[in-house]
């Protein structure tokens, strides 16, 4: 499937959840607030896979980028996205990506930079056709990687960020659900 950004957008707004977060976000003012990860792919997928676009989806990512690295101001933004979006009846995951480098470790076992914007964080997921984001404000499309590999189903490992054991953990999981998508030998 060739994908061009014009395309992955109106895909991805298929899902209806989708189209509501990027319709209400804008609204909280969050600094380089980006739509992302799994709901932005997998809705791609689900089409390819002739399946409603939401089907699988456990959550919605939103990144954003605060200096203040307190877990306090962090909570804050969780929340009022939490009333923003209650009434769609998913899990939205907000991050702060300036604060990813003070729990990653303890979570993941594995060391993480300090970034220096929300689009550091996309840059970083284990699948490199996975780093994509809809920036909520401007509509515009970030894939760091273009969107060959994720049209044609190839799952790569990110070089920004080499785990081997873990992007196969995720590829491998993604496969299960769309059995067409292949891994690449590195």
């Amino acid at each position: 499937m060739l994908l061009t950004p014009r395309a992955l957008v109106d895909e991805a707004m298929l899902n209806p959840v989708n189209a509501e977060l990027v319709s209400r976000l804008p609204a909280l003012g969050l600094s380089q607030c980006l739509l992302t990860a799994g709901c932005l792919f997998q809705s791609i997928w689900n089409r390819h896979s002739y399946r409603p676009a939401s089907w699988g989806i456990k959550d919605y990512d939103v990144f954003y980028f605060d200096e203040d690295l307190s877990w306090a101001a962090e909570d804050a933004v969780i929340q009022r996205v939490k009333r923003l979006t209650d009434d769609l009846g998913v899990i939205v995951e907000v991050k702060n990506q300036a604060r990813v480098h003070l729990w990653y470790e303890q979570h993941f076992g594995a060391a993480y930079p300090r970034l220096t914007s929300a689009r550091d964080g996309i840059d970083r997921y284990l699948v490199a056709c996975t780093c994509i984001g809809i920036d909520v404000a401007s509509g515009e499309l970030y894939a760091p990687f273009g969107l060959q590999e994720l049209g044609a189903g190839i799952l790569r490992m990110n070089p920004n960020n080499a785990q081997p054991d873990l992007f196969l953990q995720k590829a491998q999981s993604y496969q299960v659900r769309w059995p067409w998508l292949t891994i690449a030998a590195e």
